[in-house]
């Protein structure tokens, strides 16, 4: 045991004090009397009026006696030194995703993980610093470095769980720029795991802890969530979905869906362990609305029971082709859904009216203002560092993963010649060949372009079936109609956007348990980024009504197993820890002896006086 103030041990002093007081004598009346009679009891009294007397056995005393040495030791403020490293700082990351809210520990993860951060405060030296960092989908700073532990105990106990997905990575690096140059730094992570993949972050020696929370993996939830046009009817809509079993058991649940609030359908689901159940519904559409699937689970997580999604009765996208006779890509557009297809060799006056323009080895005067798909077209709008022509390049790579190249397989395409680019800041390659890139995509001051390098009429694209499908993944990512749809629609922690047509004073938000929030956007476009809970949001601006979904549809945060290792860079691997006790100071439970020891010397006392 050790003291932080030795100094106070001086106040024992006082002990001896205590003992005279007890060795005194009553001091009593000197009176002068006439008989003699009363000498003896004269006698008696000089004695009685001697200044000490023997000591004798006094329970009163050693209380007092035991109260004052507990409260020199409080003083003193004792600690037991850990075995813990010397440290000039430490980083506090807490993760508040989603996953933290399983309830096999009690009363949450969350909850298991902030009261083992307190404790970690409490230990803190008052030479040392701590800063506290909240990780879900955005890492916030909640504290500052300091070495005041109201201070930090505040700043956790404004720690509020979210419905997002972790970040940790990102925690993870601003935890490390924050320690930079810090003598001895450590990083304290109290998580259950569920953090995806950490291979982008690089401990390079900086000494992380892992508070591992979380005891088991019981949870059954819902991951995927999407809607479309159904191909057999297009009168109806089709809501695709997946239900999970993470856990080790077989469970049985029911699926629930729901259109504003109203059952439409229900599914018994009966799940083996680790099972993966996707279901299609259809259901016909009057109005704009909401669907909603939900299961009954009686599970760890609740958050990962229900997701919505915002369903808006298709239109036609109006589709503007300038080409010079392309009869194999107009087939395909009129071909790739509900569309209205214009053809033309030149641009018109009016484009406003289209929502996407097809430009088929056509340049137009002037760049339309609309989603463009463009063939064998370069500008200065496009390309600013210039473009050569290159002969039969070689398909060597596509990224299937991204929505435009969904079920494309380019291994049998063969093209005579292309454009040569250098990749602009805008886009992102698709399909690529050694030399340059063969198909870009992205979006230049909010407007979405693909762009194809070559003449598909010069290549054996057309006469592949991925030729068609592509032109349908294209005119589903550029219809603006999808793009409001997916804006409608966003996991737990992203921002939401919405663009107005005139400048917004204030607007409202509805959040999803009732409360309502007012934001004053400033200009034409509303940004709102208090989206940590799943649930149905409304927006209201001016005349519009807006309503919009927040999921958490995360197969990393459903996968509730608590990891036991967390592998960090190519090489580093941290293993889970328990939090033990370091330099944890004792004067707390001394002060409360001491006060237990003068209410009972005041009951004592009070009892032999009554």
């Amino acid at each position: 045991m050790r003291f932080l103030a030795p100094g106070a041990f001086w106040f024992a002093a006082i002990l001896p004090v205590v003992v005279v007081f007890y060795l005194l004598k009553r001091r009593r009346l000197v009176k002068l009397v006439s008989s003699t009679v009363l000498w003896q009891k004269f006698l008696a009294d000089t004695q009685a009026n001697a200044p000490f007397q023997r000591l004798r056995h006094n329970w009163l005393l050693l209380l007092q006696l035991l109260l004052l040495v507990l409260a020199i030791l409080a003083l003193s403020r004792p600690y037991f030194a850990g075995h813990a490293a010397a440290s000039g700082l430490r980083v506090i990351i807490l993760d508040a995703s989603a996953s933290m809210q399983s309830t096999d520990e009690k009363p949450s993860r969350f909850e298991k993980s902030r009261a083992e951060a307190l404790e970690l405060v409490d230990s803190l030296k008052d030479q040392d610093q701590m800063l506290v960092l909240l990780a879900a989908g955005n890492t916030v700073v909640k504290q500052s470095a300091t070495a005041d532990k109201a201070a930090l105990r505040r700043a956790l106990r404004d720690c509020q769980v979210t419905d997002s997905p972790t970040r940790l990575t990102e925690a993870l690096k601003l935890a490390d720029t924050l320690v930079r140059d810090k003598q001895s730094p450590e990083i304290h992570l109290f998580s259950d795991g569920a953090a995806g993949d950490l291979s982008e972050f690089e401990s390079k020696g900086l000494r992380v802890t892992y508070h591992r929370s979380g005891v088991r993996c019981d949870n059954v939830g819902i991951t995927t969530l999407d809607i479309r046009e159904n191909p057999e009817n297009r009168q109806e809509r089709a809501i695709y979905t997946s239900v999970v079993n993470f856990s080790t058991n077989a469970r049985q649940t029911v699926l629930e869906l729901l259109f504003d609030q109203q059952v439409v359908d229900t599914r018994p689901l009966n799940l083996g362990p680790g099972e993966t159940s996707p279901q299609v519904f259809t259901a016909t559409q009057e109005r704009d609305g909401i669907f909603t699937v939900r299961i009954d689970a009686q599970d760890d997580l609740a958050a990962d029971n229900q997701a919505s999604i915002v369903s808006l009765l298709p239109q036609p996208v109006k589709i503007l082709l300038l080409s010079h006779g392309n009869r194999f890509l107009e087939k395909a557009l009129r071909a790739s859904g509900r569309v209205e297809v214009t053809a033309a060799t030149a641009l018109p006056d009016d484009t406003g009216k289209f929502d996407i323009v097809a430009l088929d080895d056509l340049t137009p005067p002037v760049w339309p203002k609309a989603s463009v798909l463009a063939i064998h077209v370069v500008n200065t709008n496009l390309f600013d560092s210039g473009w050569t022509n290159l002969d039969a390049p070689a398909v060597v790579d596509w990224k299937n993963t991204h929505p435009l190249l969904r079920y494309i397989n380019l291994d049998n395409v063969q093209i005579s010649q292309t454009l040569a680019v250098k990749t602009p800041g805008w886009a992102v390659p698709l399909v690529d060949a050694p030399q340059t890139p063969l198909i870009l995509a992205g979006e230049l001051s909010r407007q979405k372009i693909i762009w194809i390098g070559f003449d598909t009429l010069q290549s054996t694209w057309p006469l592949r079936i991925s030729f068609p499908m592509f032109i349908a993944n294209a005119v589903e990512w550029l219809n603006p109609a999808a793009a409001k749809s997916q804006q409608l629609m966003l996991h737990a922690g992203e921002p939401f956007r919405y663009a107005t047509a005139q400048p917004i004073a204030s607007a409202e938000i509805i959040l999803p348990g009732g409360a309502s929030e007012t934001i004053a956007p400033g200009g034409k476009e509303i940004v709102f980024g208090h989206t940590a809970k799943q649930g149905i949001y409304h927006l209201r601006a001016g005349a519009a009504d807006v309503a919009f979904c927040v999921n958490v549809l995360d197969a990393a945060e459903s996968n509730t197993k608590p990891r036991e290792e967390l592998r960090m860079g190519k090489f580093n691997t941290v293993g889970a820890t328990e939090i033990r006790p370091a330099s944890v100071e004792m004067w707390h439970w001394i002060a409360a002896g001491a006060l237990a020891v003068l209410l009972f010397e005041w009951w004592y006392y009070h009892r032999r006086t009554v």
